[in-house]
């Protein structure tokens, strides 16, 4: 099973990052990340908890929780002992570094960003493919439609108040974070029973 590197900025849209994990859960690859890409989901997910109006006591509370949870479907995602590579491919940001020397360690085939600017092709070495959300879920749904649209379903089940078809799903994914093609691969697989 190939594996890739989900930076902080595609795991914290709830929904996008939902999506990718539950792929995951249904065996499509295995995800990946670091203590210090989960600690940036850690304080970004707390600074928009708070900047939407919540206690920051108990926004910073949600956001420990979700990085706590994370782990139990994905005992093995977290890479370890990557430090030693931080500062080796000359970043435009140096602050991106350890997603690089992640992944290297890991053994991912790709990133997973939005970061492009910061992460570009050409130094970041070249086994190793850099893909925006979109596009690597749509690769991912395309490998298994089936696999992919059983992860649909159960994730619209976990949607209770309101409860939501996984059709709905697919159209907020396909609206708000621009998966067209993921809509085209699951909508003729796809059923809400």
């Amino acid at each position: 099973m190939f594996a890739a590197i989900l930076d902080t900025n595609v795991l914290l849209p709830s929904l996008q990052r939902d999506f990718l994990l539950s792929m995951a859960v249904e065996g499509l690859y295995r995800p990946l990340w670091s203590e210090a890409i989960l600690e940036e989901l850690r304080r970004h997910e707390t600074r928009l908890r708070v900047e939407r109006g919540a206690d920051p006591a108990a926004a910073a509370a949600r956001a420990d929780r979700l990085i706590e949870k994370m782990p139990t479907h994905f005992d093995d995602a977290l890479v370890t002992d990557w430090e030693g590579l931080d500062d080796t491919c000359g970043l435009p940001d140096p602050h991106d570094e350890h997603v690089v020397a992640a992944a290297v360690v890991g053994r991912a085939g790709t990133i997973v960003t939005e970061n492009f600017k910061h992460l570009p092709a050409e130094l970041v070495p070249n086994r190793i493919q850099v893909l925006h959300a979109k596009d690597f879920a749509a690769n991912t749904a395309d490998v298994n439609p089936g696999r992919a649209a059983t992860a649909l379903r159960v994730l619209a089940a976990r949607f209770h108040t309101p409860p939501t078809t996984p059709r709905e799903v697919l159209k907020v994914l396909v609206t708000r974070y621009d998966m067209a093609d993921v809509g085209e691969i699951l909508e003729p697989v796809l059923d809400d029973g």
